[in-house]
């Protein structure tokens, strides 16, 4: 019809410009959108992992016994192993569940180390163990660049290894009470968030293996004698 025009091929580029703008930005914006919702959810995802890494060794360390092992080698073991070459720690704690009501001690060995960039825990099933012993083990954390202990003496000053190398031997028959620590700082150097430190309160005495508590293994103690005693 006369009269009647269409658009122009100029007029129809301003137009197809103008919607892949609109399309762009739109596209960007929602990008941004779920970009920062997958942040949210690996940063919420990270601290699941330390609060959980958190909980484990406050129950471990809240439990902690005196009781100690021989390693594979036969080889007497401390309570409390940390410091020196070990890069680590590794204690005795009471508390290991037995839903199952198996013949067993209700003590258990764990182990705290950095494996690679990883944070893992190893728990033996039995506490004097043999040479085909093997742990479990449980990651607890990822992007770990190390893992440190120290511990709070009696007179509030802070020991990089335990018992500290100044720390004379107890006299026979004396009580362990006198070598415990008052509290433990675990600090974690990682990847993503820096340093963090966590502190943790120990039993107020070095307390012994309760003389009723099964044996490791199945067995019974022997009368009279708790199976802290070695």
């Amino acid at each position: 019809m006369r009269g009647m025009r269409g658009f122009t091929l100029l007029e129809l580029l301003v137009a197809l410009s103008i919607f892949a703008a609109i399309g762009v930005m739109a596209y960007s914006g929602l990008a941004n959108v779920m970009r920062q919702q997958s942040q949210t959810e690996a940063y919420a995802d990270r601290m699941q992992d330390l609060q959980l890494a958190y909980r484990v060794l406050k129950r471990d360390f809240e439990q902690i016994i005196d009781r100690s092992i021989r390693n594979e080698f036969g080889d007497v073991m401390p309570a409390l192993v940390t410091g020196g070459d070990y890069a680590g720690v590794e204690f005795t704690h009471a508390g290991y569940p037995n839903p199952a009501g198996y013949l067993r001690s209700n003590l258990q060995r764990v182990a705290y180390l950095v494996d690679d960039d990883r944070l893992v825990r190893r728990s033996w099933r039995v506490l004097d163990r043999s040479q085909d012993s093997q742990p479990d083990e449980q990651q607890l954390a990822e992007g770990v660049r190390a893992f440190s202990v120290r511990y709070l003496d009696l007179q509030d000053n802070w020991q990089e290894r335990w018992p500290p190398a100044s720390q004379a031997a107890p006299p026979a028959g004396a009580s362990a009470s006198t070598q415990w620590p008052r509290a433990v700082e675990v600090q974690l150097t990682l990847d993503d968030l820096g340093v963090l430190k966590w502190l943790f309160r120990l039993p107020d005495t070095y307390q012994p293996a309760p003389p009723g508590a099964a044996a490791p293994g199945g067995g019974q103690p022997q009368q009279g004698k708790a199976p802290g005693n070695t």
